[in-house]
């Protein structure tokens, strides 16, 4: 049974070429980073905080009772920005696994974060992330789908393997499963402040995948499975999208009330 709280923190910015302002972007009336936090709660795991680049976040987030706190817009990366906000608020070393979970997924089911942490352990040097399987061929060749190379003897949702890698291209070989990674990652603590302090590693720097820094130096990872496809939110189409998906759940529950 788990006896620790982890943190989440949710790390984001304005800055983006393909959709500008985009925790701000409105779905059902409530910006995006809102519907992020409301996520992370909703998953009844730890105590949520949005590490953002920019005081019209802080303040949007603030506004709407969330916790927030102001990082170095310069940052040159996500777990940068989630490193720099948990030595920001934490100094007393409260929180021994932090989450990093992302602020571009404000449909995420709750429950699949209660996965992520389930069977995590703060003493070691395993880090934890999500996979889902594929199901759609086109995503097996297409290289802005990262796939993970773990041998998953179930495909049943709280199922982990032990991870071999990541890539753009097809892998593994042969007959089986994909499995589409899904970049929202528990750390325990010191492993999340030593990867940060690391220099970007060779295959991390070829492939453009962060992670690979944490295998090329020996760290572990956890791969588990949810059934869930998350509907990540990086250009207007997507956006729009969303807003519909939004909407027709609204319309759902109003239905279910009447």
């Amino acid at each position: 049974m788990r006896d620790f709280k982890p943190l989440i923190v949710i790390p984001t910015r304005l800055a983006s070429a393909r959709l500008p302002n985009k925790p701000l972007a409105l779905i059902g009336g409530i910006p995006m980073i809102v519907h992020c936090v409301h996520r992370a709660k909703e998953a009844e795991i730890g105590d949520v905080v949005v590490a953002a680049a920019d005081v019209e976040i802080v303040a949007v987030v603030e506004a709407a009772g969330g916790h927030a706190v102001l990082t170095d817009p310069d940052l040159p990366s996500g777990s940068d920005r989630v490193a720099a906000a948990v030595q920001q608020i934490d100094s007393a070393r409260a929180y021994p696994y932090i989450i990093n979970f992302q602020g571009d997924l404000p449909l995420f089911a709750p429950k699949d974060l209660r996965e992520l942490i389930y069977g995590a352990d703060p003493a070691n040097n395993i880090v934890r992330t999500l996979a889902m399987r594929i199901s759609n061929s086109a995503e097996v060749s297409d290289p802005d789908v990262v796939k993970v190379q773990a041998g998953f003897v179930s495909h049943t949702p709280g199922s982990v393997a032990r991870t071999i890698g990541f890539s753009r291209a097809v892998v593994p070989w042969g007959q089986g499963a994909y499995w589409h990674h899904v970049g929202i990652y528990g750390y325990p603590r010191r492993v999340l402040e030593e990867f940060v302090q690391l220099p970007p590693s060779p295959l991390e720097q070829r492939e453009r995948l962060e992670q690979l820094r944490l295998l090329e130096n020996g760290y572990g990872i956890e791969t588990v499975v949810i059934a869930n496809t998350p509907t990540g939110v990086d250009t207007p189409r997507d956006l729009a999208s969303v807003q519909k998906l939004w909407q027709a759940r609204a319309r759902g529950k109003l239905q279910e009330k009447s």
